[in-house]
């Protein structure tokens, strides 16, 4: 079918479902041959993941989701678009990811979420261009924003804590933690490797309240287990010390496999080194949004949820 033809077909389908991107045109990004066919499609990838949390010292199980989709974006409002056929130069496809994790420590539970904007066109835009965050947990809840804005990301902290209250902050722009998600499922072989550096995550700073910086890591790209067809990249991060590993398919569209993060966890000096695990239970390709009714429960046993 004429490409044309077929961005015709993608506008009626974004009027009737409301999530579906506009694909750039061919000649703008070089992508995997089978990039649209996966992820222009008018669905969504939904991930569950069995949660090993560490927190206070301890191991907490839990779920993790993972859901990553394209949409159309406003690079100068940074929103999802409305109507994006009529944006003009103001419309870019994003890889959106939806990160989520829930897990209980004793009586009282967490429910954090982070969802990253990062542009398909990393060739055009080489940098996410909006991050945010939020935690709830019985004592009260967070919300963190990073938005780009020229060479600098502008950020914000809403927080019930007297220490951190309302904050607004600038950073230059840099590699974000946050993002590399987002690259492994766009080009993995775009992630940074050898020493650079990177805005931690958003969920791991609001875990460890720490103030928002720029800080040094190194990296490596290198193949999984044996015949396994996997790659793993590996993170270590200075300060605070920490290792992160994302274990992922090397051939598209590199499904997240698993992934592991270790670092000191407590109270204390004398606190211990925990890791923190998440291991794949099952995937879904679906348009989640139009499954809202009682019907679709279903759809959460089978990403064993429930």
């Amino acid at each position: 079918m004429n490409f044309r033809i077929e961005k015709t077909l993608l506008l009626i389908l974004f009027i009737t479902l409301g999530c579906v991107p506009i694909p750039p045109e061919e000649s703008d990004f070089s992508l995997n041959e089978k990039f649209g066919d996966y992820w222009y499609q008018g669905e969504a990838e939904l991930t569950s993941y069995k949660l090993e949390q560490a927190r206070y010292g301890e191991i907490h199980e839990g779920k993790a989701v993972l859901i990553f989709v394209t949409e159309g974006f406003s690079k100068k409002k940074q929103v999802k678009l409305d109507n994006p056929e009529t944006a003009g130069d103001d419309h870019v496809t994003v890889m959106k990811l939806n990160f989520t994790k829930k897990f209980d420590t004793g009586i009282y539970p967490y429910s954090l979420m982070a969802s990253v904007f990062t542009p398909v066109e990393r060739n055009k835009y080489s940098n996410t261009l909006k991050v945010t965050a939020s935690a709830q947990e019985w004592c009260g809840h967070t919300f963190t924003q990073l938005n780009l804005k020229g060479n600098q990301y502008k950020g914000s902290l809403k927080s019930y804590f007297e220490s951190e209250g309302d904050q607004e902050l600038t950073l230059n722009k840099t590699f974000l933690e946050d993002e590399i998600w987002n690259i492994i499922r766009l080009h993995p072989q775009s992630l940074p490797t050898g020493d650079f550096k990177i805005i931690p995550g958003t969920l791991f700073q609001r875990l460890k309240h720490l103030e928002f910086d720029i800080v040094k890591a190194s990296a490596k790209l290198e193949e999984g287990p044996e015949e396994s067809g996997l790659m793993q990249y590996h993170v270590h991060f200075e300060q605070p010390e920490r290792d992160l590993t994302i274990l992922f398919r090397k051939e598209f569209p590199h499904e997240i496999i698993s992934w592991e993060e270790s670092y000191k966890d407590g109270f204390g000096e004398n606190a211990p080194t925990l890791t923190t695990k998440a291991t794949k239970i099952e995937t879904l390709k679906t348009d989640y949004w139009t499954k809202h009714n009682n019907e679709h429960a279903g759809l959460r046993k089978e990403l064993g949820l429930e």
